[in-house]
């Protein structure tokens, strides 16, 4: 695929690659235009149905005359799903891929599909491995900038989830074009653009389709020394977890989606997602940070559980010391909640074992979709509170220990978790 493609003028048919450069390059003010207009609209009356609006109002361009008047659109009513409550259910996913062959033998693969880790990596010299990885979903907010600020930072996380640093993005882009007009689109890829500047890499270009749902996402590369890779199946006997953000923003989002979140809850939510997990490549280089995923789609527990399928190990959670976002616990308790939450737990509670006093809403959390969620840590015993100390300081204050990983033993089998009320 090129670096950088170039823009079709009109849609002459379902396909068409383009150039960041000349799609933004000339539209900056109006981008910039764009994001002051939104945050006026979030600050304003667009709360006053519980849910942020995406109606543009009347602007002005950069020289003053009137800018065009957008359609308000809604879209997350345009897609059947949203954020990484999109994916495939994990059992469903493992019947699909069941006997296909995806490794071939490459010795210079470091990490691959065997162990569903976050990204692939491969390694280019003794000193230098190159990571890959793409990630795209369909919209989890109504407004255009957001979502794509949103899908660019979780694409980017995966990166930082391997204990790398970004080195450029392409775009993924499928978008209805006969029912949202070109101005929402080039928001969507503008607040990607934004966060991709935010992370010090460029959105080198990318490749479009018109679909019947709108899909935005990133292929994103990244570096790292071969010895500075954290993997999500290095975990070790003893090791410390920690969670570097806080749960409930599948619930928080779909509160939105219903009207139900106030403007504070809506910033608190997107702080969240688009807090750029850049703390994975500080504590790469730290030798006591043995294992290290980011946690999305598949909740809390289910990507512990890949943790400890893959290090061969039993995990176990204090309930009470997972950090939640302030309206999650209210939203949980009244089952304002994902479709994706019954999914994960179908797919994996059989290897999850629940401890008295753990209710319901809680388990729930454990297993709702993270959009852009945190990274979980294993870290050696003894070294988790500086390492804690690390995180809270580069920025995520609701970082917090929450359990530990053990050889397995009677009634803790290796590749499950416990789950207690402490």
């Amino acid at each position: 695929m090129k670096s950088i493609f170039r823009l079709c003028s009109s849609i002459t048919g379902q396909q068409q690659k383009w150039a960041f450069p000349s799609l933004l390059g000339s539209q900056r003010s109006e981008v910039y235009q764009w994001q002051e207009r939104l945050r006026t609209v979030s600050r304003s009356s667009s709360f006053s149905s519980g849910s942020p609006s995406t109606s543009s109002g009347g602007a002005s361009t950069s020289d003053g005359a009137a800018a065009p008047e957008q359609p308000q659109v809604r879209l997350t009513q345009l897609s059947h799903g949203g954020g990484c409550g999109c994916k495939i259910a994990p059992s469903k996913l493992q019947e699909i891929l069941h006997n296909v062959q995806l490794d071939f033998g490459s010795p210079e693969l470091l990490v691959g599909a065997t162990t569903s880790d976050d990204a692939a990596v491969y390694r280019l010299s003794p000193t230098q491995a190159l990571i890959l990885t793409t990630d795209f979903f369909m919209p989890i907010v109504d407004d255009p900038w957001d979502f794509g600020r949103v899908a660019a930072a979780n694409a980017i996380s995966d990166v930082y989830a391997m204990g790398g640093k970004p080195l450029l993005a392409l775009s993924i882009l499928g978008m209805p074009v006969n029912k949202l007009p070109p101005g929402v689109i080039r928001r969507i890829i503008a607040g990607g653009a934004e966060v991709c500047r935010q992370a010090g890499i460029p959105l080198a270009g990318g490749h479009s389709i018109d679909s019947p749902e709108p899909i935005f996402g990133l292929v994103v590369a990244g570096l790292a020394h071969p010895d500075h890779i954290r993997a999500n199946s290095t975990a070790r006997p003893g090791d410390v977890l920690l969670l570097t953000k806080p749960l409930g923003v599948g619930a928080m989002t779909t509160a939105v989606k219903k009207g139900l979140l106030d403007e504070q809850g809506y910033r608190q939510v997107m702080a969240t997602m688009t807090q750029l997990n850049t703390v994975g490549a500080l504590l790469s280089s730290d030798t006591r940070v043995h294992a290290m995923t980011d946690v999305t789609g598949f909740g809390l527990l289910g990507h512990l559980l890949e943790v400890c399928r893959g290090s061969g190990l039993h995990g176990r959670v204090a309930a009470g010391a997972v950090p939640l976002m302030g309206p999650a616990r209210g939203l949980a308790t009244r089952g304002v909640l994902p479709g994706a939450v019954q999914r994960n737990w179908d797919s994996y509670g059989a290897s999850v074992r629940l401890g008295s006093g753990v209710e319901p809403w809680l388990r729930d959390l454990f297993v709702d979709p993270q959009t852009s969620g945190g990274l979980l840590l294993a870290v050696e015993r003894g070294a988790e509170e500086e390492i804690l100390r690390k995180v809270q300081d580069a920025g995520f204050a609701s970082a917090a220990i929450i359990g530990s990983v053990e050889a397995p033993s009677a009634g803790r089998i290796a590749g499950t978790v416990s789950v207690e009320q402490q």
